[in-house]
């Protein structure tokens, strides 16, 4: 751990997905940086590509002679949690006892469909549970016990069942990778792999939101 603390902290100063809001009002400042493609990351020994929470594609920028990494793909990498406050304009690495912290609990989500499956064992970690004009948006990540395999056919037939569509889906022993619009409206992410922070338990990663035509469709 003392290992992926050092490599979370030289990555100072590297961009958190998220929507524009998210940024208002921030002391920003306009640069001019590079798209660096030349740079591939491994992590433990294997390739990783870098992607944000829909599975997009990122790519390394390059500027004043350092490298940036997008940091929430970077935290996925190293299981290491990660969260945005919005109030404060901190990046937050790693669990805290201050309040500010992201919730850490057994409770899922308030704005997260009820019939979305979490396991019983389930730690889960909040990073965004918003109810914005009717516009409901959640990210969160948990580690269980529960099987790869197991969460990957659960995760399976939750998506067949609410009609997942222009998405993919990677479910085996080693990972689980789901994504794609429910019922053609509804972005969810969903991936999963071994924590390799918590041996003999598995790390999920879900992001889930309405958009403004869906509405209460999941909610109801």
């Amino acid at each position: 751990m003392k290992k992926k603390w050092m490599i979370a902290a030289v990555v100072a100063g590297m961009t958190l997905m998220g929507s524009a809001g998210v940024y208002a009002g921030a002391n920003l400042q306009q640069i001019k940086a590079y798209l660096n493609h030349s740079i591939g990351i491994v992590v433990d020994g294997t390739p990783y590509a870098l992607k944000d929470g829909n599975g997009k594609a990122l790519t390394p920028i390059t500027y004043g002679g350092l490298t940036y990494l997008p940091i929430r793909s970077i935290s996925d990498a190293l299981d290491i949690p990660i969260s945005y406050d919005a109030a404060n304009y901190k990046v937050r690495i790693g669990s805290s006892s201050t309040p500010e912290s992201p919730v850490t609990s057994n409770s899922r989500p308030v704005n997260l469909p009820k019939e979305f499956p979490i396991p019983t064992d389930a730690i889960i970690n909040i990073t965004m549970d918003t109810d914005t004009d009717g516009l409901k948006k959640v990210a969160f990540t948990f580690t269980t016990q529960e099987t790869l395999e197991m969460m990957g056919f659960v995760y399976s037939e939750y998506a067949r069942i609410k009609r997942l569509e222009s998405g993919s889906q990677i479910v085996s022993a080693t990972t689980v990778k789901i994504s794609g619009l429910l019922g053609g409206t509804i972005p969810l992410s969903i991936s999963g792999k071994a924590s390799t922070a918590k041996p003999g338990y598995n790390h999920f990663t879900i992001t889930w939101s309405e958009n403004s035509l869906a509405g209460d469709q999941l909610s109801e």
